[in-house]
């Protein structure tokens, strides 16, 4: 009976362990499983180069993937529905060894840096795997070499580091060159977009180098005619201004508040327009500005730098925004987010994301032929629909649509972008071969 019993005991214990070892192997296949199903790991396979060695796309891409794995994702927004889009992660010289001087986040050219950002931290939108991406964002900032001589941006080095970046991921994916390049995206903010020049006459020599000529530019340059520096697809973005920047200044003086001067103009105001390059700065405008209204007390302009110039917006009625080299001025993003109603002096300028942001409602036109008219102008719009313009111009969508942000919010300027991109997802690699199938 003592070893029928010891038997049975021997039988359950072993059974118990049978039972407990077949629960373990059924969770753990069950985590498995909703594990690979959420995360969707990306072969590795897919990314390697022809030989036995593991290309950086590899290498690159398993590493974002587990970087990024346990990250909280926001939903998809539905404007966008299952737009996809590629970041390459490129060498850091190419992009994140520039962010050590802080200008290069926050100066008038930094729409490439906000933008990067914003699309790293859009997780849902961006995609791990780029078999399926719709489009593929190539960050490279070329606008933060500043000059030791007089500070502003020198964009010399712009082709040569923008070439090195396709040539590394030409050879390192397969994307590139499936395409030609027509579903990569770049960010060209300066003066003459992808031309990579200040001045108009050498931006038109030099033209879009031959390598971009396929992609889509996101570039601040825009005009309503045939241009060689936009004869490439592109979307016009603002300027950059740090949002901080403007809170900060509205939280001291809000949009309603008192605005004492009437019409407001900081900034570079030659006295002699042919400055040392031979050219005439600006087409002589801004010079006439100042040789008509200095000393009218109607208009408070100043030719010195001041740190404190938003506060000066923030008090004014209308802002002039006229061309400087280039048509665009950041003075145009600054005006709106400000409530000072923007007089935009720069014949034939295209502005941005004009179905979010309905300018000739908020913002007035003066042909730069026109600039001897301007006091009679100003007067004369004061005087009947300012209000008008103001309720328009103060709604705070409209300022919103001109202002990045790190991380996308729904109607600001990467949103623009997105809405942008999604018009042209014709040139999607990937929804091309789904149509033809």
């Amino acid at each position: 009976m003592r070893t029928l019993h010891k038997g049975r005991q021997s039988e359950k214990s072993l059974f118990f362990k049978y039972y407990k070892w077949v629960l373990w192997f059924s969770f753990t296949l069950y985590f498995l499983t909703s594990f690979f199903i959420t995360n969707k790991p990306l072969p590795l396979s897919k990314t390697r180069v022809s030989g036995s060695k593991s290309s950086l796309a590899s290498r690159v891409l398993f590493e974002s993937v587990n970087k990024t794995r346990h990250k909280s994702k926001p939903k998809n927004p539905a404007a966008f529905k299952d737009l996809k889009i590629f970041i390459y992660e490129l060498p850091s010289e190419y992009n994140e060894d520039w962010l050590s001087n802080k200008r290069c986040s926050n100066h008038l050219f930094a729409s490439e840096v906000a933008i990067h950002r914003a699309l790293m931290n859009t997780y849902d939108l961006r995609t791990f795997d780029p078999y399926e991406a719709d489009f593929f964002f190539v960050p490279v900032y070329v606008s933060c070499n500043f000059s030791t001589v007089n500070g502003f941006p020198a964009i010399g080095h712009a082709r040569s580091l923008i070439s090195s970046a396709i040539q590394l991921i030409s050879s390192n994916y397969p994307f590139w060159n499936r395409t030609q390049g027509s579903d990569h995206i770049f960010v060209a903010s300066h003066d003459y977009g992808a031309c990579f020049h200040a001045m108009e006459d050498r931006a038109i020599d030099d033209g879009i180098p031959d390598f971009m000529k396929n992609s889509i530019i996101l570039q601040t340059f825009g005009v309503n005619y045939k241009h060689p520096c936009q004869d490439v697809e592109h979307v016009v973005i603002p300027p950059y201004i740090p949002p901080e920047s403007v809170r900060n200044t509205l939280e001291k003086s809000p949009l309603t508040g008192n605005r004492d001067i009437m019409v407001f103009f900081r900034g570079k105001m030659e006295v002699h327009p042919k400055n040392v390059s031979g050219k005439f700065y600006g087409k002589k405008v801004r010079t006439e500005i100042w040789r008509r209204y200095n000393g009218d007390q109607r208009f408070y302009l100043q030719r010195q730098r001041f740190a404190g110039y938003q506060s000066e917006i923030v008090r004014s009625v209308f802002c002039l925004c006229p061309l400087g080299w280039a048509p665009w001025s950041p003075r145009l993003v600054e005006s709106v987010a400000l409530g000072c109603v923007p007089v935009i002096i720069a014949d034939g300028i295209q502005l941005p994301f004009p179905s979010a942001v309905k300018w000739s409602e908020i913002s007035l036109t003066v042909a730069e032929r026109d600039v001897g008219k301007l006091g009679r102008i100003l007067e004369h719009v004061a005087k009947t629909n300012l209000s008008t313009i103001q309720k328009n111009l103060w709604g705070p969508a409209v300022s919103k649509a001109l202002l990045f942000n790190d991380h996308l919010q729904e109607g600001d300027a990467t949103w623009q972008v997105l809405e942008s991109l999604y018009k042209k997802l014709d040139r999607s690699y990937k929804r091309s071969r789904v149509s033809s199938q």
